[in-house]
C-alpha cells in the first residue's frame, strides 16, 4: 500500500494501464504540458510520449476521434474538462459510441473512457459546478462510474480502460487532495459492486462520490446520539449493484439516498424506484433523499454552501426517520 491522493491514484492508475496496454492514450484539452486543469495528469507526458495528446478547444472533436479510434482497435482515455462541457458532445457519445456494439449484432467494440470531473463548493459558478450524472444514467450501452476515495479511483479507473464498453468516469473537484492507502502496481475494482464503507443496523444512507465523505461523517455523528448508520456507496451507478443496497435494507428497514446532484430527475429517485418495486416489504418507513435544490449552482459561496447537501442535513434526514 501506498499514501496517495485521489488525483494521484488516478493518474496512477492511468499509468499502469498505458505501461500495461499500448493501446492507452489520453486526450483531452491542456492534458499534456499544463498536466490537466486540476493537475490529474501531470507528468504522464514526459513517461508516455507520443501517447499523451492535447487537443484543440472541441468536446466534439475530443469525443468524435476518441470513438473511431476505439471502433478500430485502440483505447482512448478521452478528457473532458468539465461535465458541464458534456452537452457539446452528446451526440458522439450517446449515438454514436453507445450504438455501435448493438447495431453491428456485437461485432464492434467501443472500449472508451470518457474521464471528467464534476461538483460544487469552489465557487466555479453555475457552468463548471453540475452534478449531471442522471443524465448519463439514462443511456443504455453507458456505464457510468463515480468514485469516493482513492483506492477505488485507481481501480475503477483501471477497469474502466479494460471495458470493451464506454465508461463515464466522473471526478469531484472536493475529492482530488483527500489521502488513503492505494494499492500499488495493478489493482482493479469491479464495475458494479458496490462498498459497504460503514457497517451499521438502524438505517443505510446511499451515498456516492462527495457524498459519500458527507455520508460518513454524518454516520459518525449519527452514533454518538445512538442511531447506527450503514453507509453504502454504490461506486458505479451504472451497473448498479441493486444486491448490496437490498441486502443493507434487509438489516436496517431505513433508507436515505444523497446526491448532490438536484432533486428532480435524480438518481436517487431511480434506487427509491428499484427499492419501491424489489423490496418495498423491507421497510418500515418512508425512502428520504438529501439532494441539492432545483436551482442552478450559486456562485456566491455562502449561497454555494447552502446549496450544497450538508453533514448536518443527512444527520436531520436520518433523525426524522426515528
Amino acid at each position: 500500500m501506498k499514501k496517495m491522493t485521489y488525483a494521484e491514484a488516478i493518474r496512477d492508475g492511468i499509468r499502469v494501464e498505458m505501461k500495461r496496454d499500448p493501446a492507452v492514450y489520453l486526450c483531452g484539452e491542456d492534458v499534456g504540458k499544463f498536466g490537466g486543469c486540476f493537475g490529474v495528469t501531470a507528468g504522464l507526458i514526459d513517461e508516455f510520449p507520443g501517447r499523451i495528446v492535447d487537443t484543440p478547444i472541441s468536446e466534439t472533436a475530443i469525443i468524435g476521434s476518441s470513438v473511431g479510434a476505439a471502433a478500430a482497435g485502440l483505447r482512448p482515455i478521452a478528457e473532458i474538462m468539465f461535465v458541464d462541457f458534456m452537452g457539446v458532445c452528446m451526440d458522439e457519445l450517446f449515438n454514436q459510441a453507445v450504438k455501435m456494439r448493438y447495431m453491428f449484432g456485437g461485432k464492434a467494440k467501443v472500449p472508451l473512457v470518457v474521464k471528467t470531473i464534476a461538483g460544487a463548493g469552489v465557487a466555479a459558478a453555475a457552468q463548471h459546478s453540475q452534478s449531471m450524472e442522471a443524465w448519463f444514467t439514462h443511456i443504455p450501452g453507458l456505464k457510468t462510474v463515480m468514485p469516493s476515495t482513492p483506492a477505488d479511483a485507481k481501480g475503477l479507473m483501471a477497469s474502466a480502460i479494460r471495458d470493451n464498453n464506454p465508461v463515464l468516469f466522473i471526478e469531484h473537484k472536493q475529492l482530488l487532495g483527500i489521502s488513503g492507502d492505494v494499492p500499488e502496481d495493478e489493482y482493479l475494482v469491479p464495475l458494479g459492486k458496490a462498498s459497504i464503507m460503514r457497517q451499521g443496523t438502524d438505517v443505510t444512507i446511499v451515498a456516492w462520490s462527495w457524498m459519500a465523505q458527507k455520508a460518513l461523517a454524518a454516520a459518525e455523528i449519527l452514533a454518538k446520539e445512538g442511531i447506527s448508520a450503514e453507509v453504502l456507496d454504490p461506486r458505479t451507478l451504472v451497473p448498479l449493484d441493486k444486491a448490496s443496497i437490498l441486502h443493507s435494507l434487509g438489516k436496517t428497514n431505513k433508507l436515505v439516498i444523497v446526491h448532490e446532484a438536484v432533486k428532480t430527475g435524480g438518481y436517487a429517485g431511480e434506487i427509491a424506484a428499484i427499492v419501491a418495486d424489489e423490496g418495498f416489504d423491507l421497510l418500515d418507513s418512508p425512502i428520504k433523499r438529501v439532494t441539492a435544490p432545483d436551482t442552478p449552482v450559486p456562485f456566491s459561496p455562502t449561497l454555494e454552501a447552502a446549496y450544497v447537501p450538508s453533514v448536518d442535513s443527512i444527520v436531520q434526514t436520518v433523525k426524522s426517520l426515528f
